[in-house]
């Protein structure tokens, strides 16, 4: 998505679709002499009045001998010849075969179906041309266009704001392509998962724009059921990520008179008609509409249009965030000035009154005071009765009875075109994003189309001069500068005529005399305005210029203009009073003192204007305010890049599938279809700055200078003929690519260098991309294998230092294990030496004892001797109760005494061992019983026999391995004893 948004990104701000009429700059494939017949028929494809010469028309009757084809032309570039005949047969055969969008160069042709197609703009085609890689090879569509301007925000090198221009006759179905361009982009933007809920919210909002808009400011008129009578600019605010963040309105000329004013067959804003029909009973009584009743102000009521729902307007009203309350008042508003419109006067009885009022005038004014919530007697007075300042003094002076339905119909546009300017505003208010929120726009124009009716005012007048701008901006972006800059860039062409209206323009709005300033320059004049005089003004001062003329015996003073789309006669009479469009200074101050709260603040900085329109200072006239508005878009278009779509109508009586040729190729030769065809036909459709192609396309031959410029700091090279020599080596890298078969004929068809601009086709455009691609696809391979490279480097070099890491770790626990282990051993080994050392001590000690009591045992022991018990030498059988025996040898002491009982308390470790070397212990908490093995050896102690059980208190030894179970061997003496005893 990324390539394809870049991809026709040079072809709006510094590309253009131009075409040459010379031989060397015609399409590719196509033959020179076709060329040649092109660019020598010129002046024929400017109109049908021309002859054609044998051999044109010979290729034309080829072209259209096979008519089963003509419908496949899906761009009319490929239409060859190029002439208003081709050009209309291939749009007859598209229009039966029911395909409404056929591309024209640089712009989109779109022809009227005047029936619904549904399939044709569901959210499936929306999403299909949306995620599409290039929505060119698709069929033709209005959504190519939205596309294309969506890529083109964020695709360009410098990013571009973009406009979508759609023209066209009214009745030719500009209202409902802008209606698909809004849906398209409210989708396109919603179909991101950030920021969802904000995006949801803006995009519905900006979509129920649209109902409000329509319902307030379109009208049935003759050549139109649902017809713009102002034209809108809508800002669509997208952010860095092209996300909708919000939107923007700006209106022009509202045509406000139709309020009050219709013309025959004609209706009056949709939104009256959506409350006589939609409006439930409780609404009509609190509307003050019987159902029964009929309003002057509401022609052809009987009809129903599908533009006649209230509800659909109701439910735009309440997701905008306007309340029920603020609904109310807007109904009510609107529902009094129906009522205004039934009042009528009669002439006054004496000719100092007021005017009277007519019949049920009465009923009809009460309830317009009390809809708008206006004194009666106030509204009647002001009505009737003018205020005229003379010195300091006011004098009332009654009014005639045109002069009172003036003032009447005054009133009525006035409060109209507050509300719609206070709906506009609130709308804004509601959907219009920060401007720190979003970086750049869409914009979408829809303006009122060319109008010619019977009787043309002053309206018509600023319509069609609206249009005549437009066109201009045309002729100037496609068809006049890009002509220029070819030869400008030393390209050789030959010029194509086409219509210029700089003259037409010229006239209008011109210095120092057109027909603006002459009608301003009238209405600033304080005197009553003479329509005569005016025409013969006109025809003193613009007579040089040949786009006006008269009519010398029309007996109403006119003047006719020659428009790009035809002539047009102005009626003069009342176009002085339009253009001033004054509010008398008693309506204003009455509204001022209404009790509604919303029309009172629609005219609360009425008093500045009255002052304005009372004093000698400058009148603001309404051909000034729309001339100011419509330069201010101008110069919006002329910083965006502008996509035109130029919409026809096919016949003048809006029914379905019907193709009328006078009517169709009007239109194109109107708008320059034929001309646009031609030049996009023969020239380069793409036009490229040196540095800019570079930046883009440098990487194909590993330019320096393309790397250079791609810095964010790198040197400014203004250099041409580098750059140039820089350029033709990348279009040389493309051309002789292996497998592109490319004559230098081609080649030069394809590409021609300039001095400042490289100028392309489509087709090579199409190959520098792909180049492109495969270039970056292959420099962003070599990155994947250096980066991969690198991961595997250093994962090698992290598992080098863990695996160094864990050997050293293992290493000091080991070393410090080892270290322990040496030290337990040389502490074990030194108590066991000293231990040995203990015990062969006591051992050496007891056998001394045994020697002396061997001499004593035949005798009588007397009383216990002190030191012999202190030495622990004692017999045993003759201690009648338990003793205690400190540090004896245990085999010495219970050698023969079982049933002796002892009391033993050993501490030490010498005594511990001692004693668990000579006992079998069982494991129980109980007392012991001692079984000696000098009985089972067939050893007897030579000191003492004991008899009876022992009772021993014990503490643990914390030599673990002793040896507590002797082995029981008949010929092996255990223990300590071996040292002690001998076998008996």
């Amino acid at each position: 998505m990324a390539n394809v948004k870049q991809k026709l990104l040079f072809r709006n701000k510094d590309v253009s679709t131009v075409n040459s009429s010379d031989g060397s700059l015609g399409k590719p494939g196509r033959p020179n002499l076709q060329k040649e017949k092109v660019n020598g028929l010129t002046d024929k494809a400017q109109g049908l009045g021309k002859p054609l010469n044998d051999s044109l028309e010979v290729d034309i009757r080829d072209f259209l001998i096979n008519e089963a084809e003509l419908h496949t032309y899906d761009d009319l570039t490929k239409v060859n010849p190029v002439t208003p005949s081709t050009v209309l047969k291939c749009l007859q055969a598209r229009y039966s075969a029911k395909v409404f969008y056929t591309h024209a160069g640089c712009t989109l042709v779109a022809l009227n179906p005047f029936q619904p197609i549904p399939h044709l703009y569901s959210l499936d085609v929306m999403r299909e041309y949306h995620s599409a890689p290039q929505p060119q090879e698709f069929k033709p569509h209005i959504f190519i266009v939205a596309e294309e301007a969506y890529r083109n925000v964020q695709g360009q090198v410098e990013p571009m704001n973009q406009s979508l221009v759609v023209s066209g006759e009214s009745g030719a179905g500009k209202t409902w392509t802008s209606r698909c361009l809004m849906k398209y982009y409210a989708t396109v933007a919603a179909s991101s998962q950030k920021s969802q809920n904000t995006v949801e919210k803006i995009e519905r909002r900006v979509l129920d724009s649209n109902p409000i808009m329509e319902a307030f400011g379109n009208a049935c008129t003759l050549r139109n059921s649902n017809s713009s009578r102002f034209g809108k600019y809508i800002q669509l605010q997208l952010n860095g990520s092209q996300l909708l963040v919000g939107a923007s309105v700006h209106t022009y000329l509202l045509e406000k008179t139709r309020v009050a004013i219709q013309a025959p067959n004609e209706r009056n804003f949709h939104i009256f008609y959506q409350m006589m029909k939609g409006a439930t009973d409780k609404q009509r009584l609190e509307w003050m509409l019987p159902l029964e009743q009929d309003f002057t102000w509401l022609p052809h009521a009987e009809r129903t249009l599908e533009e006649d729902c209230l509800q659909e307007t109701t439910d735009a009203m309440i997701n905008l965030g306007i309340d029920e309350g603020k609904r109310a008042q807007i109904f009510r508003i609107l529902a009094g000035l129906l009522q205004l419109g039934n009042v009528d006067f009669s002439p006054a009885s004496e000719e100092a009154q007021p005017c009277d009022l007519d019949g049920h005038s009465k009923g009809f004014l009460q309830k317009t005071a009390a809809l708008l919530q206006v004194p009666l007697d106030e509204l009647e007075s002001c009505l009737t009765v003018r205020n005229l300042r003379a010195g300091k003094q006011n004098i009332l002076k009654p009014c005639s009875q045109s002069e009172c339905t003036v003032r009447r119909d005054c009133l009525a546009k006035a409060i109209y075109a507050q509300l719609f300017d206070w709906l506009v505003t609130f709308i804004n208010n509601s959907m219009c994003a920060d401007s720190s929120m979003w970086c750049n726009f869409i914009g979408l124009l829809d303006v009122y189309g060319f109008e010619c009716f019977l009787l043309n005012t002053l309206e018509q007048l600023c319509i069609n001069y609206a249009n005549e701008k437009l066109q201009q901006h045309f002729v100037a972006h496609y068809l006049k500068a890009q002509q220029e800059e070819y030869v400008t860039e030393g390209l050789q062409w030959s010029f194509i005529r086409y219509q210029d209206n700089q003259g037409c323009l010229d006239l209008i709005e011109g210095s120092p005399s057109s027909i603006f300033s002459l009608l301003n320059e009238e209405c600033r004049l304080n005197r009553a305005s003479d329509a005569k005089q005016f025409r013969v003004r006109l025809e003193k001062e613009l007579s040089d210029n040949a786009n006006i003329s008269w009519d010398k015996f029309s007996k109403e003073p006119h003047f006719t203009v020659a428009h790009y789309a035809g002539k047009v006669s102005y009626q003069i009479q009342g176009m002085m009073e339009k253009n001033k469009d004054p509010v008398p200074p008693e309506l204003t101050g009455l509204l001022q003192k209404s009790q509604d709260s919303l029309l009172h603040s629609l005219f609360a900085d009425g008093d500045l204007e009255s002052e304005g329109s009372r004093g000698h200072s400058k009148v603001i006239t309404v051909v000034s305010k729309f001339k100011n508005s419509l330069e201010s878009l101008m110069r919006i278009l002329h910083s965006t890049t502008p996509h035109y779509t130029r919409c026809i109508k096919p016949n003048p009586d809006c029914r379905p599938l019907t193709f009328k040729k006078e009517e169709v190729i009007a239109q194109l030769e109107a708008c320059g279809i034929v001309e646009t065809i031609n030049i996009s036909a023969a020239g380069f459709p793409i036009r490229i700055p040196y540095c800019s192609f570079l930046q883009r396309y440098g990487l194909i031959t590993n330019n320096r200078l393309a790397a250079q410029m791609n810095r964010e700091n790198g040197p400014e090279i203004n250099d041409q003929a580098v750059l140039g020599s820089a350029v033709k080596d990348v279009v040389n890298v493309v051309l002789k690519r292996p497998n592109a078969t490319l004559s230098p004929e081609d080649n030069n068809n394809m590409v021609h260098c300039g001095r400042t601009k490289v100028f392309l086709t489509q087709s090579l455009l199409e190959m520098l991309e792909d180049h492109r691609n495969r270039v970056r696809s292959q420099k962003a391979f070599c990155i994947q294998c250096c980066w991969r490279r690198h991961q595997q480097h250093q994962r090698n070099l992290r598992t080098h230092a863990a695996t160094r890491i864990q050997a050293g770790l293992r290493s000091w626990r080991v070393r410090s294990e080892i270290k322990k282990w040496h030290k337990a051993a040389t502490v074990i080994q030194t108590k066991w030496r000293r231990w040995r050392a203990w015990m062969d001590a006591l051992a050496e000690a007891e056998l001394d004892d045994a020697e002396d009591f061997m001499e004593e045992e035949s005798c009588v022991l007397p009383k216990l001797d002190p030191l012999l018990r202190e030495r622990g030498s004692v017999q045993l059988d003759s201690i009648q109760e338990p003793v205690m025996v400190r540090a004896w040898p245990i085999g010495l002491a219970i050698a023969s005494a079982p049933s002796i009982t002892v009391s033993l308390t050993a501490t030490g470790l010498q005594r511990i061992m001692s004693m668990m070397a000579c006992l079998k212990i069982p494991f129980r908490d109980a007392d012991y019983k001692v079984e000696t093995n000098q009985f089972e050896q067939g050893v007897a102690s030579i000191r003492a026999q004991p008899r009876g059980s022992i009772k021993m208190h014990l503490q643990r030894s914390p030599l673990l391995y002793a040896d507590r179970h002797p082995v029981h061997n008949a010929d092996v003496v255990t223990g300590f004893n071996q040292i002690l005893l001998e076998k008996t």
